[in-house]
């Protein structure tokens, strides 16, 4: 089952997807969180044939949810009234941390980086569902 990744920022939300067995992830793109955005995104599914959305939901480091999270929940709410797969959640703190990092050691100007920040955040998202949901 493809599976598809969403690390939604203020301005930009990264997309990752998964390979067509769901094993692993891979950042796909960028998109801006702009008027056209959940429709890009409906795009995006019908295009790869993904079967799930994991949205990344931003937590405090207590698990507690602030102002970031009540803005994606209503995002996912939005995109899901628009989507025919299934939307769940994901705890998505770090992770945008973790892709800084991994961004770091690689060669390349500082705004190809930020622009990859997003789809590698995404795909981190997308790893820990993935990882989660084979121990299960």
């Amino acid at each position: 089952m493809r599976v598809m990744a969403l690390d939604v920022g203020k301005r930009r939300i990264g997309v990752a997807v998964s390979d067509p067995l769901g094993i692993t992830a891979r950042p796909h793109s960028t998109i801006l969180r702009d008027k056209k955005a959940l429709d890009t995104i409906c795009a995006v599914v019908r295009d790869l044939h993904a079967e799930r959305i994991i949205v990344g939901l931003p937590l405090h480091l207590d698990g507690t949810e602030g102002e970031q999270a009540k803005d994606v929940r209503s995002f996912a709410s939005k995109l899901a009234s628009r989507s025919i797969v299934p939307i769940e959640f994901c705890d998505e703190r770090l992770t945008t941390v973790e892709a800084e990092e991994r961004l770091a050691n690689r060669r390349g100007g500082w705004r190809k980086k930020k622009n990859r920040i997003d789809a590698l955040a995404a795909a981190s998202i997308l790893e820990s569902y993935l990882n989660e949901t084979r121990h299960l």
